[in-house]
Order: C-alpha cells, then structure tokens, then sequence
C-alpha cells in the first residue's frame, strides 16, 4: 500500500481542510472588499470623497436630511465610527450637523447646496465600479442579491446564539 493509498483511505483526508485561509468565505469577502476600496479610492479620489464618506453622501442624496442614529443604522456604522466621518464632511462642506429642536441630543446631517450639487459629479462612479469588475449588470444585480440574503441570515445567526 502507497503512501497515497493509505491517506485517501483516512476518513480525515477525504475531508476538506476548512482552515485553511482560501476556504474562508469571510477571507474572500474581506479580500473582495479590500479590492474595492482599492478602486474606489482611484474613482473618488476627483470627488474628494473616500469611501466611507461616499456611501454617507449616498444615504443622504437618497433619503435627505437624517438624524445621525438613522444614519448609522442605514450604514451599519456606531456613531463612533459615525461621527468623525460627517465631521468630515461637514468641514469640506458638503454637510451641515444641526441639534434637532424637539430633541437636544439628536443631531440631524443635512446636504449642503455643494453636497447636493456633489451628486452630478458621483453619477459616473457605479459605472467606473461596474466596469472594473468585469461583471455585467445582471451579474452585479445576482451577486448583491446573494451578499443581501448571506447578511440576512449572518444577522439572525447572531442574534439566535447571543440569545441561546
């Protein structure tokens, strides 16, 4: 009997190694997401925007002015993380933070008239991310499709075990 024979006939090496790195799904979505921002930082650098602050300006372009707790609950970002990226944004000027009337400690981000006009100049971003995929619009529409539904049921996972 070979050495090769003897392997294969273990039950552990007709098993896949699942730690390895380039088994990991959260390592191909971390590497993913690092290429992106890799292009993002090419196709914002002309905005003057880096990718973080890009999808505040997304948020706000398409709901308005928003409490900064909503805000970060469409970002999935803590206010920690939050805050100095608006802060940002509002010393470029392209946002103004303004402490609500009805509530001393909400803080609302609305668009500035440079925010607003920001947006003309975005529009050309998607199809620049789009074009360096290599992916067709169908493919992009599966993908983000599949990535929303794996979010979704990461979510409940989490939520299961921290109540289990």
């Amino acid at each position: 009997m070979t050495a090769t024979t003897r392997t294969t006939d273990t039950p552990a090496a007709a098993e896949p190694d699942w730690l390895r790195l380039d088994r990991q799904i959260c390592f191909s979505l971390h590497a993913a997401s690092r290429a992106f921002n890799g292009v993002y930082r090419v196709v914002l650098k002309d905005l003057g925007l880096t990718y973080p602050q890009y999808l505040v300006m997304l948020v706000l372009w398409e709901r308005g002015d928003l409490p900064v707790k909503q805000l970060g609950e469409h970002l999935r970002l803590d206010s920690g993380t939050l805050s100095p990226l608006v802060k940002r944004l509002e010393a470029a000027g392209l946002v103004r933070r303004e402490r609500s009337a009805e509530d001393e400690r909400s803080v609302r981000v609305r668009l500035t008239g440079e925010g607003t006009t920001l947006r003309e100049r975005a529009r050309e971003v998607p199809r620049r991310i789009v074009a360096a995929t290599g992916f067709d619009p169908a493919e992009i529409a599966d993908l983000r499709d599949r990535l929303d539904q794996l979010t979704d049921t990461l979510d409940a996972a989490a939520v299961a075990a921290a109540a289990g």
